[in-house]
């Protein structure tokens, strides 16, 4: 069982596309998106959370792991499995 993963996200977002390929890679099928494009205030809310006003911004359970580079460094460093596990 993975951990819930939280996506905040636009529709037209080539990083947040490549954030869903990668987390799809790792056998995560379920991404709650939160659009931040359809409702400002939604991003408002975003920016107070994690302090960035790009997308994507992603939390894997409780933790914020930033956007898609940052998800991606942590694959590369061996550490998105362990965080996606729990």
């Amino acid at each position: 069982m993975m951990v819930k993963v939280v996506m905040y996200c636009t529709e037209v977002c080539p990083y947040c596309v490549r954030a869903e390929q990668l987390l799809a890679r790792k056998g995560v099928t379920e991404i709650e998106k939160i659009r931040v494009d359809l409702q400002p205030g939604l991003r408002e809310a975003m920016m107070e959370k994690t302090g960035r006003r790009t997308v994507p911004q992603i939390y894997i359970g409780e933790h914020h792991v930033g956007g898609y580079d940052d998800m991606a460094a942590l694959d590369r460093a061996g550490k998105l499995d362990q965080l996606l596990a729990g």
